[in-house]
């Protein structure tokens, strides 16, 4: 059966496509183009018809990502759940399960299950997990256990898979000359260059890039090609072992396309402000202009307990330059694992930064949802300002601290100034 990309190149459009379009406001001939050309990508297992599809590409509207999964023993399918109603009730538009033990199947199974969101996951942190159980070591995973796992979860219904397969030992060794402050902060990239120390190998997801197409293809099922060599800290921003992978994921890039198979990019997760716009354009030109995952990015170092913040700023800055797609942070980020408010919080800070990216791009409509609440805050509207904000439960929250007899905000109280303009001209100010 023809893939998305297959059927786009033919200039067919998928039901999902239809629907991405109607949902996108663009044409479905522009969708058509955009994702022949490989720039942009429709989220959307065949294997799960109940799904609502989601499309990443530059001309459409910036999407976030939120990611949950069981870490460590203390680790529970309840817990993770609740991250996933939080997610869901602040309006991510897809979920990630990045779980490294305990029942990875039921959840995972239990989110394609239970919600209608584009999930993907990280099949060699599965792979790991079942080696460590069946040999006592992650290192004694066989090829055939990684590429068992990635078929698995590819006929199940997973929607897009991320693989560190641009970790190869030249890249490596490159690092080790280039002298990193931190050579790699990947979970998967690190283990993936244990097992190639331990067997003396080549990393097999690179070797063997043709099977995992395979995959891929019959199950049209996205790749999002992670980049192990990230900078974890703002000095290895831009160094050569990043740029080298992304090299290497290029020409992944370009093999995917010739095999009929959507793919996109994951991208850096600590970038200073000055090389937000040169990672994203670095990224586009080496990587022929697949749509871009970013992890943030967190513009400082010195943020703990406040990088959703930080990530904010480096995602709609990144999404302004033109990457389409932001993984949330959250507040608990290189200190603890988040809990659901966490979780609720990290998904609104980076919508905030998509939406910001999207209104400084020109989106078409997108400064509508910005007027509307403007709009109603002038006559002072304030169950359709807080229905209208990002966060309405945040919002009414904060709205009930002050008085309720009147009809200005907490900050100004009887000193608002549209009151004070409204009587010098005369204009009606409206209370709820």
């Amino acid at each position: 059966m023809p893939t998305t990309l297959e059927l786009a190149r033919r200039g067919e459009a998928t039901a999902a496509v239809r629907r991405v379009a109607r949902q996108e406001n663009v044409t479905e001939d522009q969708l058509l183009e955009e994702l022949a050309q490989g720039r942009a990508v429709v989220l959307a297992s065949r294997q799960r018809p109940h799904c609502r599809p989601v499309g990443i590409g530059r001309i459409l509207r910036t999407k976030v990502s939120a990611s949950v999964g069981m870490f460590g023993t203390t680790a529970s399918m309840e817990a993770e759940w609740e991250k996933v109603h939080a997610a869901l009730s602040a309006g991510t538009d897809t979920l990630m399960d990045l779980s490294v033990s305990g029942n990875i199947d039921a959840l995972y199974r239990k989110i394609l299950l239970r919600t209608n969101l584009p999930l993907g996951t990280l099949p060699l942190y599965q792979a790991l997990a079942m080696a460590r159980e069946k040999y006592g070591h992650p290192a004694a995973m066989t090829v055939e256990d990684l590429f068992a796992v990635i078929e698995q979860q590819a006929r199940e219904g997973v929607d897009f898979i991320a693989v560190h397969a641009g970790v190869t030992q030249q890249v490596l060794d490159r690092a080790r000359r280039d002298g990193r402050q931190e050579m790699l902060v990947s979970f998967g990239g690190s283990h993936l260059i244990g097992w190639m120390a331990l067997n003396q190998q080549e990393n097999p997801l690179y070797v063997l890039y043709d099977r995992l197409l395979d995959i891929c293809r019959q199950y049209d099922t996205t790749i999002a090609l992670a980049d192990a060599f990230r900078p974890g800290c703002l000095d290895d921003s831009l160094d050569g072992p990043q740029v080298q992978e992304l090299i290497v994921l290029g020409e992944l890039v370009r093999r995917a396309r010739q095999a009929g198979v959507q793919i996109m990019v994951k991208g850096p997760g600590h970038v200073p402000l000055h090389h937000l716009s040169a990672t994203v354009t670095l990224q586009k030109r080496l990587c022929h202009g697949a749509p871009y995952f970013v992890f943030g990015p967190v513009v400082t170092d010195i943020s703990p307990g406040y990088d959703h913040i930080s990530a904010a700023i480096g995602g709609a800055l990144s999404a302004l330059a033109g990457a389409e797609f932001l993984c949330y942070v959250t507040e608990a980020e290189h200190l603890s694992l988040p809990d659901a408010r966490q979780v609720h919080e990290g998904v609104i800070a980076a919508r905030i930064a998509a939406h910001a990216a999207d209104l400084a791009r020109g989106l078409p409509g997108a400064a509508d949802w910005d007027n509307e609440l403007s709009r109603a805050r002038k006559n002072m509207e304030w169950e359709k300002q807080i229905a209208l904000a990002i966060d309405p439960e945040r919002a009414r929250r904060q709205r009930q601290k002050t008085s309720a007899d009147s009809p200005a905000c907490a900050m100004c109280g009887k000193y608002c100034a549209m009151q004070v303009i409204a009587q010098y001209l005369n204009t009606p100010v409206h209370s709820c």
